[in-house]
C-alpha cells in the first residue's frame, strides 16, 4: 500500500520541542507552522522514499519507527540508521537533488512533510529556523562520525551496548522508559547497522543477558544495570 496524505498543523503537536527552534514569537511560529501542511501515513514495510527518488521534502517522524538503508554492489542491504518520533528523514537528498537511500517504515507510521524550497525561503527570513536546520545537518554529520568510530574499534558486545544506550537516551527525551522498551527492528537489521553478522549480534544479546545486564524476551528488552552497560560500552566490563 502506498503512503497516504492528510492535512494537519503542528500548533498542538507534542513534538514541537524536537522539530522547531525555541524562542519563536507568535508571528514566526505561524509562519513556520504554515509549512507543516501535509501529514503522510506510511504502513509497515512501505517506503516513504527510495534511493534515486527526486528530493522535494524533508520529513519529521510524528509516530512510528523507520529505517534508512542503502544497497551494496553485492545486493546486500546496509542499514544506515533508525529514526523515531521527532527525528528528520530526507537530508540525504539535499546535495544531489535525489535521495541516496531507502526509508522504510518498521511499523505503521506518520510523518509531517515540509517542502525544502519553502523551508529554505522561511529559514532566510527567520534566523532561528536557519540555525535549527544547520543543527540538524550537523547532528547527522556527528552521527556518521560516531558510527565510523563504533565500527572501527569496538567488539560486538560494546557495539550492542552503545546501540542500546543511544536508543534508551533518545526514548528518554521523548518521555518513554529508558530501561524497558520494544525493539522495532529485527536482530538482522541491528546487525547490519552495527556491521555484525546475525549470529554475532544474537550472541552479543545472549552474552549481555548472561551477565545480568539486560533481559531479553524476543523484541522486548529490559536494561537491568545501566551502569554496567555503560562500562561495557567503555571496554571496562567484559573479560575475554
Amino acid at each position: 500500500m502506498n503512503p497516504t496524505a492528510t492535512t494537519t498543523t503542528c500548533a498542538e503537536c507534542k513534538l514541537q520541542a524536537h522539530c522547531l527552534p525555541a524562542g519563536l514569537d507568535a508571528g514566526e511560529r505561524d509562519r513556520i507552522d504554515s509549512l507543516m501542511s501535509k501529514r503522510i501515513r506510511v504502513h509497515r514495510g512501505d517506503a516513504l522514499y527510495n534511493n534515486g527518488d527526486d528530493f522535494v521534502s524533508l520529513y519529521t517522524v510524528r509516530t512510528g519507527f523507520f529505517k534508512t538503508s542503502v544497497s551494496c554492489d553485492s545486493g546486500r542491504e546496509q542499514v544506515t540508521g533508525f529514526q523515531m518520533a521527532g527525528e528528520i528523514l530526507g537530508l540525504d537528498g539535499i546535495h544531489t537533488g535525489h535521495h541516496q537511500s531507502d526509508a522504510v517504515a518498521l511499523e505503521d507510521a506518520e510523518v509531517c512533510s515540509i517542502r525544502f524550497d519553502r523551508l529554505e525561503t522561511v529559514s532566510r527570513e527567520i534566523p532561528a529556523m536557519q540555525h535549527h536546520l544547520h543543527q540538524l545537518m550537523s547532528r547527522e554529520i556527528v552521527r556518521d562520525h560516531g558510527m565510523m568510530l563504533l565500527l572501527g574499534g569496538m567488539r560486538a558486545e560494546e557495539r550492542l551496548a552503545s546501540f542500546l544506550l543511544n536508543l534508551a537516551a533518545r526514548l528518554r527525551t521523548r518521555g518513554f522508559s529508558a530501561c524497558e522498551f520494544v525493539l522495532r527492528m529485527t536482530r538482522e537489521e541491528i546487525g547490519s547497522y552495527l556491521g555484525l553478522k546475525l549470529e554475532t549480534i544474537s550472541r552479543a544479546f545472549s552474552r549481555l543477558a548472561a551477565l545480568g545486564i539486560i533481559e531479553v524476551q524476543q523484541k522486548h528488552v529490559r536494561i537491568l544495570d545501566i551502569h554496567q552497560l555503560e562500562h561495557v560500552e567503555q571496554e571496562e566490563a567484559l573479560a575475554a
